[in-house]
């Protein structure tokens, strides 16, 4: 019996020890692994610092087809220009001076100034802006500021083609000209509408009052000259008016006899699809002048 107890107690011994090798081989086996997984992390974190130092590397992969670089604004604004011309040429028939009319309180200048610049990039040679309280007119060079700031936002670098001849009101010499090429955007206010009218009027009288003319050469064409001459821009074929009030405001009251009007709700957050749209209305109009 006694020979029994020791054969058992040996057994359990045994068992002891290899329970204890297998406990620290496991043990040596997981800080292995852990070692590995950690050298891998570190591997990974300074992967991108080692390549630093080779450019020519770095650069191939930038240029691989799967690299997330942006392709940068120039593809984004030849996009746009490349519509712009596209949809101008699309038309049946395009104005050649626009009337940009305001009737809201508070007018905005980055809209209006993307306004300009998208009648400019369809091909319009001549933007008339115009709201009832003469505010652009009073802050026209700050319109200016913001129609060249949007020009290289929304053509980028081609913006240069579309540059404008900035005309003040009145004697229409030019107050800041970036180029003297077309477009031509021209900043109007209620003293350009029946004052204007006025102030020809009363130099046909003091004509007379001079003895410079005739009063039988007053007539209707004569005022349509001087009116004409005064303003040193064609008629506008087509005025949008913005805003929710159905008056043109004192707009040019002479020279829109034959003018089409096209409203829209708000010149605020307007889009390029909404001024396309009365573009293509425009273009579907038909004048019969009294036929």
């Amino acid at each position: 019996m006694a020979l029994l107890y020791g054969l058992l107690w040996r057994l359990l011994l045994v068992l002891v020890h290899i329970n204890r090798a297998l406990v620290v081989w496991l043990r040596v086996r997981l800080r292995s692994c852990k070692g590995r997984l950690w050298e891998r992390a570190v591997a990974a974190l300074l992967l991108p610092v080692a390549l630093a130092g080779f450019p020519d590397h770095h650069r191939k992969l930038n240029e691989t087809p799967g690299a997330t670089a942006d392709p940068g604004t120039g593809t984004r604004t030849a996009g746009r220009r490349s519509r712009c011309l596209s949809d101008g040429r699309s038309l049946e028939k395009l104005p050649v001076h626009i009337g940009l009319l305001v009737t809201e309180e508070e007018p905005s200048y980055t809209d209006m100034a993307n306004l300009v610049v998208w009648c400019m990039a369809v091909g319009i040679s001549y933007v008339s802006v115009y709201d009832s309280h003469g505010i652009y007119r009073k802050n026209n060079s700050r319109l200016l500021e913001e129609i060249v700031r949007q020009q290289q936002d929304l053509l980028g670098a081609d913006g240069s083609k579309y540059n404008v001849e900035f005309l003040s009101n009145g004697s229409d010499k030019q107050q800041h000209q970036v180029v003297s090429c077309r477009p031509t955007v021209k900043v109007l206010s209620p003293e350009d509408g029946k004052q204007s009218i006025v102030q020809a009027a009363q130099q046909l009288c003091r004509s007379v009052e001079n003895k410079e003319r005739s009063s039988k050469d007053i007539s209707v064409s004569m005022l349509d000259v001087l009116l004409r001459e005064s303003k040193n821009v064609p008629d506008p074929e087509l005025v949008v008016k913005f805003g929710p009030v159905d008056s043109t405001l004192g707009f040019l009251p002479w020279h829109i006899r034959l003018t089409e009007f096209i409203s829209l709700p708000s010149h605020r957050n307007v889009s390029y699809e909404d001024l396309f749209g009365v573009l293509q209305r425009f273009g579907s109009f038909q004048q019969r002048l009294g036929q």
